[in-house]
């Protein structure tokens, strides 16, 4: 089939059978213009919540698709690619970290959601990394605190709020090879440019940022900005909804390497159009979790949406 074909009965199957389709904004751009909601992982979930679909399709890595599925465990969810996984989630087991925390039992554990149903399962508290901040402030000052799986975005808190969380050594392999050094090149080239970066970058690069926000913060960055040049230090699938709602301004992505100008996520463009369409037609793979894991995973989830709101965070 063609891309028109393939969009086409995408379309189609959407309606017939009550689907919904979730795009992260680090999909293929194709994917993104057919998905209902595009967003980050969690603000999907939540928006799958609001809808009454009978099917959530979700174009994004694994562990997207398991928040979805914790959110709404009584509807079908599924994804276009069962192997489409995050090198960040799979730096730490629900296993592994059980053990972690067996031998500091006087830490909490409060978990970037990129990770898996099994890690969320044996956290206290969940963030996101536009709220992890505001939630690790918010906690006793002499708690003492496990963040995982992300060393990059915890050892960014630590700085941000002066505490010395214990950090778990994960990264993501897309945001921690991003360098300095290069940003800096691209700067001296374009010093009419504002850098902005993902809190996921290690910090040197941070170190060198005008802006450190989560997508939809550094999103609302630039919306909001007079500036019309933007060195962008994050995954190059976003660089389709900054240009659709920014159309006058110039965006840059930062080179991973000397001969490579690309910051994609492998895992992300697993996802194809032909994927979607075959995963739409069969309805599968499916996300299936154990009712003692959804029970679980959704207690720090749910607490971080209550201390979220007591927070003012969210409404």
């Amino acid at each position: 089939m063609t891309t028109a074909d393939y969009k086409k009965e995408i379309e189609r199957l959407k309606k017939e059978k009550n689907a919904v389709i979730l795009g992260h904004y680090y999909q293929i751009d194709e994917i993104q213009a057919l998905s209902d909601f595009v967003g980050d992982s969690l603000a999907l979930a939540q928006e799958a919540q609001r809808t009454d679909a009978s099917i959530i399709v979700f174009c994004g890595v694994h562990f997207m698709a398991e928040t979805a599925k914790i959110l709404n465990p009584k509807r079908k969810v599924i994804l276009p690619d069962v192997n489409a996984s995050c090198s960040l989630a799979e730096s730490c087991s629900g296993a592994d970290l059980k053990k972690f925390k067996e031998a500091h039992p006087d830490h909490i554990v409060v978990s970037y959601v990129n990770c898996s149903a099994e890690v969320k399962a044996e956290s206290d508290l969940i963030c996101t990394s536009g709220n992890a901040e505001k939630l690790v402030n918010a906690l006793p000052k002499d708690q003492k605190i496990i963040f995982a799986p992300d060393k990059n975005l915890g050892g960014y808190i630590n700085r941000q709020t002066g505490r010395n969380m214990l950090l778990w050594n994960g990264v993501c392999t897309v945001h921690d090879a991003l360098e300095a050094e290069n940003i800096l090149k691209l700067k001296a080239e374009n010093p009419d440019a504002l850098v902005i970066a993902h809190p996921e970058c290690n910090s040197a690069v941070l170190a060198v940022s005008d802006f450190v926000g989560s997508t939809k913060a550094m999103l609302g960055y630039i919306k909001s900005s007079e500036k019309k040049k933007f060195i962008v230090a994050t995954e190059s699938g976003i660089l389709y909804e900054m240009k659709k709602n920014n159309p006058d301004k110039k965006f840059l992505t930062v080179p991973s390497g000397e001969n490579c100008a690309c910051t994609d996520c492998a895992y992300m463009k697993m996802n194809t159009l032909e994927k979607l369409y075959l995963c739409l037609r069969d309805e599968r793979p499916e996300i299936i979790l154990s009712d003692d894991i959804i029970e679980r995973a959704s207690k720090p989830i749910v607490k971080m949406l209550e201390m979220s709101k007591e927070l003012g965070i969210i409404k």
